[in-house]
């Protein structure tokens, strides 16, 4: 006789939760140069600079995750990516970014900057492009030991790189030549496409989610209205059941 085992459904790890990249076009823009900036910066080595997308970090926990502004890994196959497991990769990521604000703050500063530090990200940089919280804007934490400790030099030392705060954007230095990295208007521009393709797949999504919850409310309303009649008919003493 043959025992049927019970079929264990495949665990999914979503790609996108439906919230937009970031707070207002600011944001946005100081996200998109960062990260067309970094990967020219890494473009020949095997790294990757991912965008808003899931890190998940404990295999079989799919909420379990977060989703970094700006995250670099290095020592993994360049290339993209629908979403980052660590478990998978095999690589923490060495930078994060997060491009802050005072609404976000609490988030960004408490549950993100401990989470980071105890994954053992060696540094986490938060931008705030309004000054909304950080007066400086700019600020880093290194990994010392098991701890976040201030960056008070603006180096991030796994990328050999310099920071500076340029306006509302991060400005970025080559630490051996001094030489200031600038951002490809045609990969910046492609990255804006990218991004708003994606916000328009997302808004899609939500029109079709609302339609489909139309649809069952008025089916709802449609079978409570019958309901309602037969209630009637049978107070007068008229089964709908049978009534041709």
């Amino acid at each position: 006789m043959t025992t049927l085992l019970p079929q264990v459904p495949a665990i999914v790890y979503p790609s996108s939760d439906g919230e937009l990249l970031a707070e207002t076009s600011v944001h946005v823009d100081a996200i998109i140069d960062a990260v067309v900036v970094l990967r020219q910066h890494l473009n020949d080595q095997p790294a990757i600079v991912l965008a808003d997308q899931f890190l998940y970090y404990t295999q079989g926990y799919p909420r379990l995750r977060v989703a970094p502004d700006i995250m670099v890994v290095l020592s993994v196959t360049p290339g993209p990516r629908d979403n980052y497991k660590l478990w998978e990769e095999g690589q923490i990521p060495v930078v994060i970014f997060e491009i802050t604000s005072e609404v976000i703050k609490s988030q960004d500063q408490g549950f993100k900057k401990t989470l980071y530090e105890q994954l053992e990200v060696q540094e986490y940089w938060q931008f705030d492009p309004k000054g909304e919280w950080i007066e400086e804007q700019l600020r880093g934490f290194r990994l010392r030991g098991d701890r976040y400790e201030p960056i008070t030099d603006r180096r991030i030392e796994p990328l050999q790189l310099q920071l500076e705060v340029d306006g509302q954007r991060i400005a970025f230095y080559r630490e051996d030549t001094g030489e200031k990295l600038l951002a490809s208007s045609e990969l910046a521009q492609a990255l804006r496409e990218e991004v708003q393709s994606r916000l328009e797949a997302e808004e899609r999504a939500e029109q079709e989610r609302q339609r489909a919850n139309q649809e069952r409310q008025r089916a709802d309303q449609a079978e409570a209205q019958v309901a309602q009649l037969k209630e009637r008919l049978r107070s007068m003493g008229i089964d709908p059941e049978t009534t041709p």
